[in-house]
């Protein structure tokens, strides 16, 4: 007898109908743009793996995933010189201004705001977030009417 030996029924039970697809099902989480910064990058190896299991992204999401990680990283780096220096800095005139590193951290503090409601990064924004459409649902089991409604003629 040739071929792979019938299966046992327990696998139809457990909803896998080959114990080797498993991994050919699952889509793997998107992969991390290499332009982003070191910063960026652990960003987006923090939140890609549970977003993407927690079904919010896909492979489509990759950009503005990216954008939220990169508007992170340029964050903690203008926190960090910051950190190196005054608030408020006097310029050569006698004149106070106060340092371009608040701006740009300011800035991109708004940028990881818009991107976290978007993502559902934020406790408010996770009851508004709908997840992805599972890639082993059809797509006759998603809205509100029955899969009848859509064979029906319209005339």
């Amino acid at each position: 007898m040739r071929g792979r030996k019938p299966k046992p029924q327990l696998y139809l039970i457990d909803g896998d109908d080959d114990p080797g697809s498993k991994s050919r099902r699952k889509p793997k989480p998107p992969t991390c743009p290499a332009h982003l910064s070191p910063t960026a990058k652990t960003e987006w190896k923090r939140l890609a793996a549970s977003l993407h299991l927690r079904g919010i992204i896909g492979d489509n999401d990759r950009a503005v995933l990216a954008a939220y990680c990169q508007a992170y990283g340029r964050w903690v780096e203008a926190e960090r010189k910051l950190a190196e220096t005054p608030l408020l800095i006097k310029l050569p005139s006698g004149y106070i201004q106060q340092s371009p590193w608040l701006a740009i951290a300011t800035k991109q503090l708004e940028i990881m705001h818009k991107y976290a409601a978007e993502l559902g990064l934020s406790p408010v924004s996770r009851s508004r977030v709908t997840k992805l459409r599972s890639h082993e649902q059809k797509p006759w089991e998603f809205g509100s009417r029955p899969a009848d409604a859509y064979l029906k003629p319209r005339y």
